[in-house]
């Protein structure tokens, strides 16, 4: 497949026609450049890397016009939904539409072939699941449950999922390669205390009370330093979730710069 310049009239032309929601001026560029689909756009210097046009439409802050119609018509012209990102990761657009909490991308990508559990994350190299959770996209992390995605143990708790919380903790689902939901029937087994850990902290991201006090019970650290150094209480505060900040405060938690 073709490699152009970020800074090439066709990159900048076909780049502009997507993110104003032209669809006619892409579809005109299509025909005119046999092969465009599937073309993808170098960038060197800031956020360098490789990247399809369907990253291009999926890209921050996403939700651009007419973005569903953009990607069919790409797709149309040879675009692969599950291609990938080359660079510091391997991202693929579904990835960079959950990021961006954009549904109809999601939406329109799904329809067209995109993997939901596609791995290669920023987020442990996790599914577009763990992106959206990651990055607090509430609204994309929902559309991909309710289409299947699968989740970790960290997913559910960041969601509130406590059966699902409950049923792995307690060892009554299967564990896939830290605690997929899945029933396979294979052997249950139980997260470690890592595991634990980092469910709690998830749940104070995502605002979830309940499921942070039952991970809290079977012993979740209260003070775990996870992502940008925050602990619970602090990304509880970030994420303005001052009902489980509170809670946290009554069981003795600290924030990052009350720690020793």
């Amino acid at each position: 497949m073709a490699v152009i310049d970020a800074g090439s009239p066709l990159a900048v032309a076909v780049t502009g026609a997507m993110r104003a929601g032209d669809v006619p001026g892409l579809r005109q560029l299509l025909d005119a450049h046999p092969g465009l689909g599937s073309t993808r756009i170098r960038k060197i210097g800031e956020a360098a890397g490789t990247r399809s046009l369907l990253h291009v439409a999926t890209d921050w802050p996403g939700h651009i016009p007419a973005g569903p119609e953009i990607i069919a018509t790409l797709v149309a012209a040879g675009a692969d939904p599950g291609t990938r990102f080359v660079g510091a990761h391997s991202e693929t657009p579904l990835h960079w539409a959950a990021s961006n909490d954009d549904v109809a991308a999601l939406d329109a990508l799904v329809a067209a072939g995109a993997d939901i559990e596609a791995t290669g994350g920023v987020i442990a190299g996790g599914t577009p699941l763990a992106d959206a959770r990651g990055f607090a996209q509430w609204r994309a992390a929902r559309w991909l449950l309710e289409h299947g995605a699968r989740t970790t143990l960290q997913d559910a708790a960041t969601l509130g999922l406590l059966d699902r919380v409950a049923a792995l903790v307690e060892g009554r689902a299967h564990v896939e390669g830290r605690a997929h939901v899945e029933d396979s029937g294979e052997a249950p087994g139980r997260p470690d205390t890592d595991d634990i850990d980092a469910a709690f902290w998830g749940a104070c991201h995502g605002g979830q009370r309940a499921t942070a006090r039952y991970l809290f019970e079977r012993g979740a650290n209260l003070d775990r330093v996870g992502y940008d150094d925050l602990t619970p209480l602090d990304v509880a505060i970030e994420a303005g979730a001052e009902d489980v900040a509170r809670w946290l405060r009554g069981q003795g938690a600290r924030r990052r710069a009350e720690l020793a």
